[in-house]
């Protein structure tokens, strides 16, 4: 269904045909004027806007104008006069989908019509996000032999439509991983939607997941698609799954187990034909056991499960790893050529990486910002959480890793007076997992 923009200044026409589409499914809003129908498409986007040629304060043709230079992704259909069929035509050379005459008749033209648009406009979004995600795909770069037979897992499992479950600690690449698996896929013309679930509260993670009707609660001020029916055709990525509470859990399973699913506020059974790959860095087998986490749930997520290892399991991955993120950090900063000498590699590869390749990114991005020429040195690797220019601490005898994990964790804590959001940040790592490690080292 579609998010439809009515304009015409006369009343009743406007509501025919609001009304005629919403019988359809469509959302559908409604402007009196040119002006007033410009004013609502900047605030929010529309698939088709459907307007009078003929209007006060701003007419049809200059409105299209304004759609087409503001937002050329919107179809536009345009309503004229009997008679006034050269408008119509000078409409459509000026980028209109199509026309229609008035008095509209009957509805079946004008919602096989604006159909016809919507097919259109989905067509050029998918080959639009398509291109789009090709063009900034992470790689999965990689070295390890340990890694050979999960980039081997990925493209297998890319070729069906399995559900897959990436489980690994915080940083490890399950969004990479998840991204990988739909751009090998038959889906990959699709969108790739991704939801982190540890992001939202949980009313606003069931809004966000199924969407809502108007009125649904509080500040529900239109209808809205959630992310689950926007993934149509695509992959939908669940991150942080372990995160989800039970009674979200169980309408999370009917729409895996049966593929559909209402709105929030809504009674009307809608169907997403969506390939699932879900994510976590929580022991999903202990939750089970403590009943935090249903078991069909995860049953019917873990269909397929890979484990992706952490950084320290993977250490001859750290090089060429540090090498590509340089080198696109390289690109964001305007910067290409940044380069890694052997002795900074050899120092990465030693180093402890708690927050895998998501803190081996922070690393290199901050070094590359320290450093002014083409080549980072030791004395811009900030391998620790304190602040550039402060001394590192002395060495003493061997650490475990846990050891290096508390220090490392100490020390952000106290860099940034306690808060953990920021913390987190700092060591690359979730604040769900930040939380985890405080309670299991005994941290307040």
């Amino acid at each position: 269904m579609a998010r439809i923009l009515v304009a015409d200044d006369e009343e009743g026409i406007r509501s025919f045909l609001a009304e005629a589409l919403e019988r359809d499914g469509h959302e559908v809003e409604q402007a009196e004027d040119g002006a007033a129908a410009l004013a609502q498409l900047q605030r929010q986007s529309f698939d088709v806007l459907l307007t009078d040629l003929q209007m006060p304060e701003m007419d049809g043709m200059t409105l299209l104008t304004r759609v087409r230079d503001e937002q050329p992704e919107t179809e536009v259909i345009v309503l004229t006069a009997h008679g006034s069929v050269s408008k119509a035509v000078e409409a459509m050379r000026k980028g209109a989908y199509d026309f229609l005459e008035k008095p509209v008749d009957g509805p079946a033209e004008l919602r096989l019509l604006v159909r016809r648009a919507v097919e259109r406009r989905q067509l050029k979004t998918r080959a639009e996000g398509a291109r789009r995600q090709r063009s900034q795909l992470p790689k999965l770069t990689y070295g390890d032999p340990q890694m050979k037979p999960v980039v081997d897992a990925l493209s297998k499992v890319a070729k069906t439509d399995a559900t897959v479950l990436l489980i690994g600690e915080s940083g490890t690449g399950k969004e990479v991983a998840a991204r990988a698996i739909h751009e090998q896929s038959s889906r990959s013309e699709g969108p790739f939607i991704a939801v982190n679930c540890a992001a939202l509260t949980d009313s606003l993670l069931e809004s966000e997941l199924f969407g809502h009707e108007k009125g649904a609660f509080t500040g529900a001020h239109a209808r809205r698609r959630g992310r689950l029916e926007l993934a149509e055709g695509g992959t939908f990525f669940l991150d942080e799954i372990g995160e989800l509470k039970p009674a979200l859990q169980a309408k999370l399973l009917r729409a895996l187990e049966e593929r559909t699913f209402e709105r929030v506020g809504g009674t009307r059974t809608l169907r997403a034909d969506a390939r699932w790959v879900a994510a976590t860095n929580r022991d999903l087998a202990a939750m089970i056991e403590e009943g935090t986490f249903r078991e069909d749930l995860y049953h019917r997520l873990a269909v397929f499960p890979i484990r992706l290892p952490p950084l320290r399991e993977r250490r001859q991955d750290i090089r060429p790893l540090a090498k590509e993120l340089l080198r696109k950090i390289g690109e964001e900063l305007g910067r290409p050529g940044l380069a890694l000498s052997d002795e900074i590699a050899a120092e990465l590869e030693a180093a402890a990486w708690p927050g895998n390749v998501r803190q081996l990114r922070n690393v290199l991005e901050r070094a590359a910002i320290l450093a002014d020429g083409s080549s980072i040195g030791t004395e811009h690797l900030w391998l620790d959480v304190t602040a550039p220019g402060t001394a590192p601490s002395a060495p003493g005898e061997p650490e475990t890793l846990e050891d290096i994990e508390r220090r490392a964790i100490e020390k952000a804590l106290g860099a940034v007076q306690g808060n953990r959001k920021q913390a987190a940040a700092q060591l690359g790592i979730g604040e769900r997992t930040l939380y985890d490690k405080l309670k299991r080292y005994g941290l307040s």
